[in-house]
Order: C-alpha cells, then sequence, then structure tokens
C-alpha cells in the first residue's frame, strides 16, 4: 500500500496526463496486479468546473458534516471534517441523501464484452446493483457488535462511527445517534465505451471471472462529466458510481475504489466509485471496496483530514486493513447472501486517545492490534 502523501501529490499532479494517456495508463500494467484504493484530492482538473455547476443548481446546499479534533501521540492537534451532525451534541438519526449510478462499460475490441450491474448477477439471480442495494450498507437487518457491545440494528457505515465514538459519547447519554443513508434513488446509467488502448478484458488476477480495466483518470473525467450534466446531483447528496468487474488502473492494477469531492468543506460535492466483483474471495468481492469507500467517506468526506502517520497522511479508514486475509473483509450474511465488509479502523489507530472507542478498540472488527506507524 503506497503512502496517502504520495498518492495524492501524484493523483494532483497527474489526473489529466491521466486521461489523456489512457492508451498505456488504460492497461493492466507490467509487474504483479496489487490491491489498491486511492483518492483524488479536491483540486484535480475538470473539478472546479463541476464545483460551478453544482452550486447553480442549490447555491446554499452543503453536506451534513461537523468539525472534530483530537491531540496525537506526538501532542499535535488533528483537526477533521466528517458526515453528519456532532455525536458529541446529537442525539437524533441523520439521513444522507444517496444517489447511485450504475455504470456500464463496453469494451469494442474484446468481442463488445459489457459489464453491466443492472442485468449482470450473482450466484443467488440477484443483479449486482440489486445486490448492492439490499446489502448491509443500506439495510438495517443485522444487529452490529464491536468487541461483543452492541452498536443496534443498523447499517454497518453507521455502527462502526457509533463505535468510533461509543465510550466518548454514546455510552453517556446519545444512544439514539445514528447517521445512515436515505434508499438509494438510482440515476440513469453511464455508459462507457472502452476502445482500443483504453482498456483490456483479462481474467481476474485475483479470480477466475473475466474483469475488464480502465485507467483512474479516464473514470474521474467521466463522472465529472456526468455529474455536472444531472441536476438531480446537489453537494447535500452522496453520489456513487458502482461497476461490475472492473479495476482502475494508474501505471498498473488493481484499484478497486476512490473517493474524492469537487471542492473543499463545507460546499463542495462529495462522491466516490467502487467496483462489485462476482469472484467470490476476490479482492473486492461483492460489497468489501463498497464499504471501504463510504467508510472513508464518512470519515473524510473532502479527502482533508492531515494525520501523522507513515502509512496515511489522511484520515482514511479501510487502508490500513486492506492487504489482510480476504482483504480485510469479515463475513455477514444477510438477505440469503453472505456479504463481505471490510473492516475499518477506529480514530485511535491515528494517534487519538483509545478511549473514545469502544473497549478502546482499534478497528470495528478487532483485526486491527497496532497503531499507525509513526505515531
Amino acid at each position: 500500500m503506497k503512502s496517502r502523501l504520495t498518492q495524492l501529490a501524484l493523483l494532483a499532479a497527474s489526473v489529466a496526463a491521466l486521461s489523456a494517456a489512457s492508451a498505456s495508463a488504460g492497461q493492466a500494467g507490467s509487474g504483479a496486479a496489487t490491491p489498491q484504493f486511492r483518492v483524488i484530492p479536491a483540486n484535480a482538473p475538470g473539478h472546479a468546473a463541476t464545483d460551478k455547476a453544482v452550486r447553480l443548481r442549490m447555491p446554499a446546499a452543503q453536506l451534513s458534516q461537523w468539525n472534530g479534533s483530537f491531540l496525537d501521540r506526538h501532542a499535535v492537534r488533528r483537526n477533521f471534517v466528517m458526515v453528519g451532525p456532532s455525536p458529541l451534541t446529537n442525539n437524533a438519526t441523520t439521513t444522507i441523501p444517496f444517489l447511485v449510478v450504475p455504470v456500464v462499460m463496453t469494451y469494442t475490441q474484446f468481442s463488445n464484452t459489457v459489464f453491466d450491474p443492472t442485468v449482470d448477477q450473482y450466484s443467488d439471480g440477484e443483479t449486482v446493483l440489486e445486490n448492492f442495494e439490499t446489502s448491509p450498507l443500506l439495510t438495517s437487518d443485522i444487529d452490529f457488535q464491536s468487541g461483543g457491545v452492541d452498536m443496534g440494528n443498523t447499517q454497518y457505515i453507521d455502527a462502526f462511527q457509533r463505535g468510533n465514538f461509543y465510550t466518548k459519547r454514546i455510552r453517556k447519554g446519545n444512544t439514539s445517534y445514528h447517521v445512515v443513508l436515505s434508499a438509494p434513488t438510482v440515476l440513469p446509467t453511464l455508459s462507457i465505451s472502452v476502445g482500443a488502448g483504453q482498456g483490456v478484458v483479462e481474467k481476474n488476477p485475483f479470480g477466475t471471472q473475466n474483469v475488464g480495466t480502465y485507467s483512474i483518470g479516464s473514470m474521474d473525467s467521466q463522472i465529472n462529466t456526468y455529474i455536472r450534466g444531472h441536476s438531480q446531483v446537489t453537494a447535500d447528496n452522496f453520489v456513487f458510481f458502482i461497476t461490475h468487474n472492473i479495476f482502475l488502473t494508474s501505471g498498473g492494477c488493481c484499484i478497486g475504489g476512490y473517493h474524492s469531492a469537487t471542492a473543499v468543506q463545507p460546499g463542495g460535492q462529495t462522491y466516490g466509485y467502487t467496483t462489485l466483483v462476482t469472484d467470490p474471495g476476490s479482492f473486492s468481492q461483492d460489497v468489501s471496496a463498497a464499504s471501504h469507500e463510504i467508510g472513508e467517506w464518512m470519515d473524510d468526506p473532502f479527502t482533508d483530514n492531515r494525520v501523522g502517520c507513515n502509512d496515511n497522511s489522511i484520515l482514511e479508514d479501510g487502508d490500513p486493513l486492506e492487504g489482510r486475509a480476504n482483504y480485510g473483509g469479515i463475513k455477514y450474511a444477510d438477505h440469503g447472501f453472505t456479504y463481505n465488509l471490510q473492516d475499518l479502523v477506529y480514530l485511535g489507530y491515528f494517534g487519538a486517545p483509545r478511549g473514545g472507542s469502544v473497549k478502546k478498540l482499534l478497528s470495528f472488527n478487532q483485526l486491527e492490534q497496532g497503531i499507525c506507524p509513526g505515531q
């Protein structure tokens, strides 16, 4: 896993070049495939135009957010912005409007192979989109626990955030605090035709099915163009783009997802992308990558919450676990399907006082046992 500081500097300088050079970046690349996640900073090329278009629709709109801070182990004050109202003062459920955009990828140079989340199915007969909509990321069927402590019947990312602030506030009175995603509004499909040199269809490096590749710069350009053209997208909502069996590339494979914003807080449009892979046991299988990206959006929506870690320059709570067995995924059965939800680290991992999280844990499912290097 690369340092986020390196990734941010690289992506800020090169997203435009990646888009223009998709003939090389869209390929799987030489070298071994590695599981990766990325962020694209708010000042990336094309974002300013998207931000202007979104602000014209609803000038005063902004994502529900709160500001907090902690002193790390070097006595440095680390400020952050997170989604929702503050768990320190709020004791109610906040629902974030959630938009989903299925992305259909057609590979013209590979027998017109199509990857379509609205049509392609899992083994249980559900389409990739349906499987996502009924997952624990968007339903409240599972009574989640962290360290054996009940987090309630809720969505997975909300359960994680309750555990993150459990001892400091949830246990002390704000027991009704929740930040959840609304029932998804599915917007019209984004259709991308992948031409010669822009990507390949090949066997999944982590499985047996075919996957497509596409450059991260090209995908971000397509996403920003889509946002500018669809008035339903406003800054108070979170818009999420999903593909089936597609890995993004940046000089090599394989990126399972990323998140970004069109401007800095408080008014930027936040959005994310993920792939939903139907290969059991594969990197990014079912909603593993989606849980990673939505979890990171919750705790770092504008991709600029700086921390003092050597493996992570910003507060990305999924990255420390992506290299573990099963890519950090924990199995949860729901709606007749076994989902893989990636474990996520609590603030203590980044050097915050550990007493704030439930039972002083460092991650929701207890996979993480140490604080970040540099703290």
